[in-house]
C-alpha cells in the first residue's frame, strides 16, 4: 500500500512516504515558530510528545501540558497533519480522551492523528498521582472506550478500571470514524491491541536491523485479531543527526540530504508509509539543515 492510501491523506508531491516532524519547546511561542517553520518546510505532520515530568536521577523537568499547545495548533497551523507521539490513557479518563480528540480534530479541519501509548516514565505516574499499575489492561480497556465512541458516538462499558454508562459523545470531527488513531508500541499485549484498534502502528526510535522482526510480530498480531496486516499502516520513529547536533540520539542516521533521502526511501521500500523524525538540533535551524531532503524526497 502506498504513502497515499494511508488514512492520514494523500500526498499532493512525489514523495515515497509522508514525513512528519517530532518537536517539543517549553513555552508556547517556541512552538509556534518552530511549527510554522516546520510546515513551511514541508513536513506532511507536526508530531509533539506528552510527558508532564521528566526525571532521571538528579534532572527533573515539568513540561508544559501537550494537549493545550496541540489544540492551539490546530488553530494556527494550516495544511500539515497534527499528532502525539504519543499521549498516555493512563493520564486521563478514555471518554474524556475520545473528546478532546473530536475537538481538536474539528478545530483542525481533520487533521489530527491520535497517538495512544500505556506510559512508561515512572517518575511521571508517582509524582501526579496517576495509577503505574496494570497499565497494559488499563490500556485496553481505554482504547476499547476510544474507539467505540469515535466511530459509533455511544458507549456502554463495564469494566475492572473504567465504567460508562450511556455514555454519549457529540461527534464534530470532519471525518465519520473520527481521527485515526495510531499505536506505538512494541510489546506482544499491545501489538495485538494495535492490531484490533489502529489505523497506524508506530515503533519508536528502533535500530533499523530490528525492524523486519517487529513488523513480522506485528502481521503475527493482525492474523490473531483476524486483520489483513495490509490493512494496518505502519510507522518508524527516527532520529537524525544534522551536523552541529550536540545530544545523542538512539540509533541516529546521518549524512548528507541525498544519504539521508536515500535511507528514508528504504524505509518505504520496507512497507512503512511514514517516518516520523526527531531532528537534532531540534530548532529552526535545523529544519533548515533538513529542508533539501525533503525536496529530494519530493521528486519521488
Amino acid at each position: 500500500m502506498s504513502a497515499a492510501d494511508t488514512p492520514l491523506g494523500g500526498l499532493s508531491r512525489r514523495r515515497p512516504l509522508r514525513v512528519a516532524f517530532f518537536f517539543s519547546a517549553p513555552r508556547w511561542s517556541d512552538v509556534l515558530a518552530v511549527a510554522r517553520r516546520a510546515e513551511g518546510a514541508g513536513f506532511d505532520a507536526l508530531t509533539l510528545g506528552e510527558h508532564h515530568l521528566v526525571r532521571f536521577d538528579a534532572m527533573s523537568q515539568g513540561r508544559p501540558d501537550s494537549w493545550s499547545q496541540l489544540a492551539a495548533l490546530a488553530a494556527t497551523t494550516e495544511r500539515a497533519d497534527l499528532g502525539m507521539l504519543v499521549t498516555c490513557t493512563n493520564f486521563r479518563n478514555p471518554a474524556l480522551l475520545a473528546n478532546m480528540a473530536d475537538t481538536v480534530d474539528e478545530i483542525s479541519g481533520g487533521r489530527l492523528i491520535l497517538g495512544l501509548g500505556a506510559g512508561w516514565h515512572e517518575p511521571e505516574f508517582r509524582a501526579f498521582g496517576f495509577p503505574f499499575d496494570n497499565r497494559v489492561s488499563r490500556f485496553a480497556e481505554a482504547v476499547e472506550v476510544i474507539h467505540t465512541l469515535l466511530h459509533t458516538g455511544r458507549v456502554d462499558f463495564a469494566g475492572r478500571y473504567y465504567q460508562l454508562r450511556d455514555c454519549e459523545l457529540d461527534r464534530h470531527s470532519p471525518r465519520p470514524a473520527g481521527p485515526p488513531i495510531l499505536i506505538g508500541t512494541t510489546g506482544p499485549r499491545m501489538l495485538r491491541l494495535a492490531a484490533r484498534y489502529a489505523d497506524l502502528w508506530d515503533t519508536n526510535f528502533r535500530p533499523w536491523e530490528e525492524l523486519p522482526a517487529l513488523q513480522a510480530a506485528l502481521d503475527a498480531a493482525c492474523a490473531e485479531v483476524g486483520r489483513d496486516p495490509a490493512t494496518l499502516q505502519r510507522s518508524a520513529t527516527v532520529g537524525v543527526a544534522l551536523p552541529g547536533a550536540s545530544h545523542p540520539l538512539r540509533a541516529a542516521i546521518t549524512g548528507t540530504p541525498e544519504e539521508l533521502a536515500e535511507r528514508l526511501r528504504g524505509y518505504a521500500a520496507a512497507g512503512f508509509s511514514q517516518v516520523v523524525v526527531w531532528l537534532e538540533p531540534n530548532t529552526p535551524a535545523g529544519i533548515d539543515a533538513f529542508a533539501p531532503t525533503l525536496e529530494l524526497l519530493d521528486r519521488g
